[in-house]
């Protein structure tokens, strides 16, 4: 399997892929052209010509510029139309508030809770985002994710920079491309949380090991990423997801490959003590702060905790990761059926080698960890990408058996036509109305998929990548940006908020006090603000029983759960909201 296209490293390919495709320094100047024209299927299936669109774009200047500008036609829709995504998203963006709020930025807290789970790395980034666009703590949510934004394509960048170690800038277009296109990619990018960050890492790092490993003589101290691990100390939080998958896919491939002289390109004892200096003194600091307990917190429970036992609801057997992926790294996973054959036909060339020592191992810990969510293998994505990647410009797929290609058709298309089905029925079925520019976006994108599932069938796979590509962006514009935000009766706390802002002399939320029994979800923390507290039923009846009214300045809200009435004593309906006037009244206002 080989990308050709790229004289100055063609050299370097025909080693890894074994295409046995080659250019000399005096025919170099007309090379691209021969082997443009004369390229084979491996294995001499016939002759094979790289579409237009590749021939155009398949290149060092204009591949990356491409990839930046198909990662934000795909990242940014929803960053400011999608509210907060309970839970994990807002208890970071709270914790990142009160960090501005208190200007503490060693302790980690949730309210008055202390939150020993993930390093700081993360919230530092949030709250740069937030400053150094002019806000302050009460910053729009979509501030707080830009670095999940920035982070999700450099993911994509770096996985084209990780693929030009075996492969010309053709091929590696297509490998950042399925990184890209990947729902779970796109669901991280949206996330204020640690993901897309940590997959950045985690992709930059295996493109400083790729080099290495094509050429051994280099010295990479880089290929730990210390900068990063330094400042966000991800490396040391991380285990079963982070060290074991980056630390030793080096081992992986010196014992599929059977040597190890390359290991010493990679510096690890330079990069060790580099790490180890940039993260110590924030390990002291919050070693002092919280006198060791974020260590055994962190480590011993939220860490550890996951591997032998399933947290917060979150067990899974095994296998369970498989299944998720022909999912979440949609369209992937129907490419990767179609090319298998030829993958497995050169799985001695290098990056085949190189791709299942990354994979496989990672693959298998994950699915022995207990805990299992869907983002955990997001780090895998470029593992499955490189060899489908060099396969697709091979012509994968003109001999692949029917059967296969229908299997693979399927998962192309239906994943689209079931989002357009559910982008009508799932606001009807909640009671909303549904967005008419949403559905006939998605339904457009469902077209797209299914011209792609044609093409698939029809023969070379690759030709199926413009329309895929045309099905992803319909999807994230009509989805993230207008069927999401119209299902409004999901999302909760946003209606609650503007319950309480219609509430007569309730308007300003920096004078109004708010408390809240039985609901007790983050993002409303997170919009309301951090003196909302989280009180019984009978606390929040003597809330509003002790307003005298005697400050006109002041409002008193309680927002109480439906299954919390009885006890509170308050009215019918979903939500019982119980506003304190200026002049002492307590009206009840009944929201649904």
């Amino acid at each position: 399997m080989a990308d050709t296209s790229d004289v100055q490293t063609a050299h370097a390919q025909e080693k890894a892929l074994g295409s046995g495709s080659s250019a000399t320094a005096a025919d170099a100047a007309g090379a691209e052209k021969t082997e443009e024209r004369s390229a084979q299927h491996v294995g001499g299936a016939g002759k094979m010509r790289k579409p237009v669109w590749l021939r155009v774009f398949g290149h060092d200047i204009t591949a990356p510029f491409l990839l930046l500008f198909l990662s934000l036609m795909l990242f940014v829709p929803g960053q400011w139309t999608i509210p907060p995504l309970d839970r994990d998203e807002p208890r970071f963006t709270q914790a990142t508030k009160q960090m501005l709020e208190t200007d503490d930025y060693i302790d980690i807290r949730f309210q008055e809770e202390a939150r020993h789970k993930k390093p700081v790395g993360i919230y530092w980034l949030q709250a740069a985002a937030v400053k150094l666009t002019g806000h302050g703590p009460d910053a729009p949510l979509w501030v707080y994710r830009l670095p999940s934004l920035i982070g999700a394509v450099i993911c994509v960048l770096a996985s084209f920079w990780l693929a030009r170690a075996f492969m010309g800038p053709a091929g590696a277009l297509l490998a950042g491309s399925f990184v890209a296109l990947a729902i779970i990619t796109g669901v991280e990018a949206r996330l204020a949380k640690t993901d897309a960050m940590l997959c950045h890492d985690h992709h930059c790092a295996g493109g400083a090991r790729a080099g290495v490993a094509e050429r051994p003589g280099t010295q990479i101290v880089a290929a730990e990423l210390p900068v990063l691990d330094g400042a966000c100390g991800e490396r040391a939080h991380q285990g079963a997801r982070g060290a074991h998958g980056r630390r030793f896919d080096r081992c992986r491939v010196d014992g599929f490959s059977r040597r190890a002289a390359w290991f010493k390109g990679a510096s690890p004892l330079l990069g060790a003590i580099w790490f180890v200096l940039l993260v110590s003194p924030w390990f002291v600091a919050i070693w002092i702060a919280t006198d060791g307990t974020f260590f055994t917190e962190s480590i011993g429970k939220d860490l550890l905790g996951k591997v032998g036992q399933g947290q917060e609801g979150h067990g899974a057997p095994p296998l369970t990761h498989l299944g998720a992926m022909l999912g979440i790294f949609w369209p992937l996973p129907a490419f990767f059926l179609v090319t298998l054959p030829l993958i497995w036909r050169e799985r001695s060339s290098p990056v085949v080698v190189f791709s299942a020592a990354w994979f496989l191992p990672s693959w298998i810990v994950f699915e022995l960890v207990a805990t299992k969510l869907p983002h955990y293998t997001m780090p895998l994505l470029p593992a499955l990408a490189l060899p489908v990647a060099a396969a697709l410009l091979d012509g994968a797929g003109t001999h692949t058996r029917t059967w296969i290609r229908w299997i693979a058709a399927i998962l192309l298309a239906l994943p689209a036509i079931g989002l357009a089905v559910a982008a009508f029925a799932g606001p009807v079925f909640l009671g909303a109305w549904p967005s008419p520019p949403g559905v006939v976006i998605m339904a457009l994108g469902a077209v797209f998929a299914i011209g792609a599932a044609s093409r698939v069938l029809r023969g070379r796979a690759i030709h199926a990548f413009p329309a895929v590509i045309l099905t992803a962006i319909c999807v994230a514009v009509g989805f993230w940006g207008f069927v999401g935000p119209a299902l409004t009766p999901i999302w909760v706390s946003p209606r609650l908020i503007q319950a309480i802002d219609e509430i007569p002399g309730c308007a300003d939320r920096q004078t109004r006090e708010v408390v809240t029994s039985g609901f007790h979800e983050p993002s409303f923390i997170f919009l309301e603000g951090t003196r909302t507290r989280i009180i019984s039923p009978k606390g929040a009846a003597e809330f509003l029983a002790q307003f005298t009214g005697d400050d006109p300045g002041i409002c008193r809200v309680a927002a109480v759960e439906s299954r919390e009435e009885p006890a509170f004593g308050g009215g019918q309906g979903d939500w019982s909201c119980a506003g304190g006037a200026k002049k002492g009244r307590r009206p009840q206002y009944q929201w649904r």
